[in-house]
C-alpha cells in the first residue's frame, strides 16, 4: 500500500512526511505508527537496533509506557531522492514527575512506495523543570499555529 508523498522528494513533499511522521507518534499510537514503516524496517533507535513492524510496535509500547504526556515537534533538515534528514525536540515526564526535553536527529530511507526501509535516530535527553517547557498543546496534534522548532529557538 502506497503512503504519499513518494519519493523523489522536495522540499514541500519531505515537509509534508516529517509533518505526517510527527503527527502520527504525536498519536501515541504504536500500531498506527508502525504502519509507515515497510515490514522488515530497519531501526537504530540510540544504542536500539530493531527490525520489522512487530518490534518497532513493542517498542513504542515501552517507550510511551515510560515518556507520558509526550509531545513532538520535528523539522526537515535535508533531503535528496528517496532520503530525508529530520531534527526534533519532544518533551515527556517519568513517573516520578520529572520533565525531559529530548533532542535528535533521524534519517530516513524511503522504498518506492513511500514506506520507511530504515530510520536512524541519534536523542540526547536532558531534565527541565515543569516551567522550561515549550510544548504545551493539549496531547495529540501539534496545533497549525503553534510554533515549530526555529521558531522556538531550539
Amino acid at each position: 500500500m502506497a503512503r504519499p508523498p513518494l519519493p523523489p522528494f522536495e522540499q514541500d513533499t519531505a515537509a509534508q512526511k516529517a509533518r505526517m511522521a510527527e503527527d502520527a507518534w504525536n498519536s501515541r499510537d504504536p500500531e498506527k505508527v508502525s504502519l509507515a514503516y515497510t515490514e522488515d524496517s530497519l531501526w537504530r533507535n540510540r544504542a536500539e537496533f530493531l527490525q520489522g513492524r512487530e518490534e518497532i510496535v513493542a517498542f513504542l509500547r515501552r517507550k510511551w509506557d515510560r515518556e507520558l504526556d509526550y509531545r513532538l515537534i520535528k523539522e526537515v533538515w535535508a533531503w535528496s531522492g528517496d532520503r530525508i534528514a529530520v531534527r526534533f525536540a519532544y518533551e515527556y515526564h517519568d513517573d516520578s514527575g520529572q520533565w525531559f526535553r529530548a533532542y535528535g536527529n533521524e534519517n530516513w530511507e524511503f522504498d518506492n512506495q513511500g514506506l520507511m526501509r530504515r530510520r536512524i535516530a541519534s536523542i540526547n535527553d536532558v531534565p527541565i523543570a515543569e516551567s522550561e517547557r515549550k510544548f504545551h498543546w493539549p496531547l495529540g496534534r501539534r496545533p497549525d499555529d503553534h510554533p515549530g522548532l526555529s521558531d522556538l529557538g531550539l
